[in-house]
This record gives C-alpha cells, sequence and structure tokens, in this order.
C-alpha cells in the first residue's frame, strides 16, 4: 500500500523505471488492475526490454518514500502494418518503417488522484512519440465499463474509432473494450471513400451553383426589354415561355 501523501502536497517528479521499483510496480498494478501481469512482464519494464516506462514519484515524502514509486506508464513501439490497428491506415499508404506507439498501462496511486499526474505521464508517451519521426499514432483499449478512463482520454484529444467486443477475459467473463488512437507526425484518422467522394461531390455543387446563377442572369436580361412592353401597355400579355404577365399601375407580377 503507497501511503499518504505530503501533508504540504506533493512535489511531483518524473523519470524513467528503474529496477529498484520493480516490487512497488507489481504492488500498484495489483491494486489498480483486474488483469494479472505476468513477472516477465514486471521484469521486462524495469530493464527496458522492448518496453519504454515513466514513473512520478513525490520528492516532498520523508527518506527514501520520496523516491517510491506512485505512478506509472508503460508502453512499446510496434510496427504500424503489423499492429491490429493497421487497417485504419490503408488508406494513407504506410511505409514500411512507419511505427505506432501502444500504452500498456497506465495507472497512479489513489492518494495522488487528481493532481494531472495521469495526464502528465501521456503527455510524456506522446511526446516521446512525437519525437520518432517515423511513428504515426499513440493507441490503447479501454474496457468498455471504466468510464473515468474514457472520459480521460477523450480530455486528452484520443479518438474512439472503433469497440472490440470480447477483448478482455477477466476471472472466465468477457467484456469489450473501446479502442482510442491519437494522431502524431502527420497521422490522420482513417479516410473512407466516402470522404474522398465528398470534396468532389461539394465541388460540383459549387459548379452547378454559379451555372445556374449566370443562366438566371442570362434569362433576366432577356426578358428586360418585354417586361419594358408591359409597363408600356399597361395590360396583360402572354409571353413564350407561357407565363402570364399582368402589369397595373405600373408594376409587373409574374403568376
Amino acid at each position: 500500500m503507497i501511503g499518504a501523501k505530503a501533508p504540504d502536497g506533493p512535489n511531483i517528479v518524473y523519470r524513467p523505471i528503474r529496477p529498484s521499483d520493480l516490487q512497488v510496480l507489481v504492488q500498484i498494478h495489483e491494486e489498480l488492475f483486474p488483469i494479472r501481469y505476468e513477472m516477465e512482464f514486471f521484469c521486462s519494464v524495469v530493464n527496458g526490454h522492448g518496453i519504454v516506462s515513466w514513473a512520478a514519484v513525490d520528492s516532498s515524502r520523508p527518506g527514501s518514500q520520496s523516491d517510491e514509486l506512485i505512478g506509472f506508464v508503460t508502453a512499446r513501439l510496434v510496427a504500424a502494418r503489423e499492429s491490429e490497428i493497421g487497417d485504419i491506415f490503408r488508406w494513407n499508404c504506410l511505409r514500411k518503417d512507419e511505427t505506432l506507439v501502444y500504452i500498456l498501462t497506465l495507472g497512479v496511486a489513489k492518494p495522488y488522484r487528481n493532481h494531472g499526474i495521469a495526464t502528465s505521464l501521456v503527455r510524456e508517451v506522446i511526446k516521446y512519440a512525437s519525437s520518432l519521426p517515423a511513428c504515426r499514432a499513440v493507441y490503447l483499449h479501454v474496457i468498455v465499463y471504466n468510464d473515468p478512463a474514457i472520459s480521460f482520454y477523450k480530455k486528452m484529444l484520443f479518438k474512439c474509432v472503433r469497440r472490440i467486443s470480447n477483448f478482455y477475459n477477466i476471472k472466465g467473463q468477457h467484456y469489450g473494450s473501446y479502442l482510442f488512437v491519437h494522431y502524431v507526425n502527420g497521422g490522420r484518422s482513417p479516410c473512407s471513400p466516402l470522404n474522398l467522394v465528398a470534396p468532389v461531390v461539394a465541388y460540383l455543387q459549387s459548379l452547378f451553383k454559379s451555372l445556374a446563377t449566370k443562366l438566371r442572369k442570362v434569362d433576366w436580361i432577356e426578358e428586360y426589354p418585354k417586361w419594358l412592353k408591359c409597363k408600356e401597355t399597361n395590360g396583360l400579355l402572354i409571353m413564350e415561355n407561357k407565363r402570364i404577365i399582368t402589369a397595373d399601375n405600373s408594376v409587373c407580377q409574374c403568376v
């Protein structure tokens, strides 16, 4: 159990996760997540084997606690073409070297909630992804019933791109997940065929409106002499286009 935060308020410092964080890292994961992770995962995190990570510590805590983990985020780099969301980028003509960053776990000890620590940790991941020229997005999964996490990622400008059924298996019970994506380095949301056609349709509509306006102007010019004749005779005229124009008191009306 993580001890209470300093009475004068925390002084949060961010650093990489180290081997000395192993015990506390395992402890916080067990407290926060319904999913149990293998020890191999934790060893990879603290040793940086295929996983990048950031730790949050409260330097205002007394003694050795000042460097004890109170929050963390873990992530890994994956090839875009081989990722589960590679199809999302199919309209972007991905190059073979393009990558994505997948957030594995994110957690903050309960006494330190609502201090912006999770936000800062995710920003570290986004900054890291943005520093990689070939990286196009940061993505993650959220279990469907975790409303606070869903709201959090939306505030962080992640886009929910799909729902996946039966993604999690927790104690024999299956739960769906939402897949959230935050685009970086020019990455963009998927472009469907409808999105491709829409600009063309808009252009054609604009063109037709322009032509219609010009035709109306020509029609008005052709009708103008006949309107004068109507005004002068102060009577009823049947025009060639079968519209009836009447003029009374020097006013013409089209019926």
